[in-house]
């Protein structure tokens, strides 16, 4: 019987584990494979997967919310917010390009810690 209910838990924990996954990529409209194939600038300055920037300066992308991400391409193309070196790169960005960048660093595992 605990059993049983163990593995229900478990399969119910598995189930929004795999919608939330699919909910991010889906909220921000991206593809995370074509996302890769369109990183290799980025990764130039946010080093592999978006996880080791070449500067403390830069931020890490990986591991953040790919609508969160998605939002700050976007300010960046309007000019919402300001960066001389963002705003050359999103420049010619189309919105599916942004969308399928967001997903593929919003899918990278992150390697931000909180220390106590």
């Amino acid at each position: 019987m605990k059993t049983e209910s163990m593995k229900r838990v478990s399969a119910a924990a598995l189930g929004a584990a795999l919608f939330l996954l699919v909910a991010g990529e889906a909220a921000a409209g991206g593809n995370a494979a074509a996302g890769e194939r369109k990183a290799a600038v980025c990764l130039a300055c946010h080093g592999p997967a978006g996880n080791v920037p070449i500067s403390p300066d830069y931020p890490r992308l990986g591991g953040q919310h790919a609508d969160y991400l998605l939002h700050a391409l976007q300010d960046y193309k309007k000019g919402a917010r300001k960066d001389s070196i963002m705003s050359g790169q999103v420049e010619q960005l189309s919105k599916q390009d942004m969308a399928d960048l967001a997903a593929y660093f919003g899918a990278q595992a992150g390697t931000l810690v909180v220390k106590y």
